[in-house]
């Protein structure tokens, strides 16, 4: 079994917690990780039996180039995201029936029980298409706007990971 992790970063929290969760998942399954704009969403990546999405919430759902513009403004010097999660799901077709899906998050801690995340946001568009759940979405937490992550939040990001391929496994064997 194969999966690949596809995650979106600004200030290297959520690629932090996206290395975390493949190293999880590599417990179980074959793994690679690649950052959202280095990969078009080709049948390379779509071929993967489990597809791991993540990003960071941007006023309460995925980033759009207007909040990634906001971000490297924060850090003088960084460059400007062409491409995150959002655009990269807009891409891909509508038919990955066969799949499996799961979707994470980084958000700031403060504002953990208001509404909208980017990991739900992305979740509803990976069931339309056509990804079964492999698990609800998660979301993992930042000290602030920049980080860094809360304490514990990476080896939470790995037994997720682990439990990510498990559960994955399980699907698969059910199913052949």
């Amino acid at each position: 079994m194969e999966a690949v992790v596809i995650y979106e970063s600004m200030f290297g929290n959520t690629a932090e917690i996206a290395r975390a969760v493949s190293e999880g998942l590599a417990e179980q399954v074959d793994v690679r990780t690649v950052e959202v704009s280095s990969t078009p969403p080709g049948d390379d990546v779509l071929g993967a039996d489990l597809i791991v999405i993540g990003g960071p919430t941007h006023a309460f759902g995925m980033s759009r180039p207007a909040s990634r513009e906001e971000a490297a403004g924060r850090r003088p010097g960084s460059p400007v995201v062409e491409r995150g999660i959002r655009e990269w799901l807009d891409a891909i077709a509508d038919d990955a029936s066969g799949r499996f899906g799961a979707t994470f998050d980084t958000r700031v801690k403060t504002v953990k029980h208001l509404p909208g995340s980017a990991a739900r946001a992305a979740d509803r568009v990976v069931r339309r298409r056509g990804l079964s759940p492999a698990d609800s979405p998660h979301s993992f937490y930042v000290e602030g706007m920049e980080g860094p992550l809360c304490p514990g939040e990476v080896e939470r990001a790995r037994e997720w990971g682990r439990e990510l391929g498990r559960t994955a496994l399980l699907a698969r064997q059910s199913t052949s």
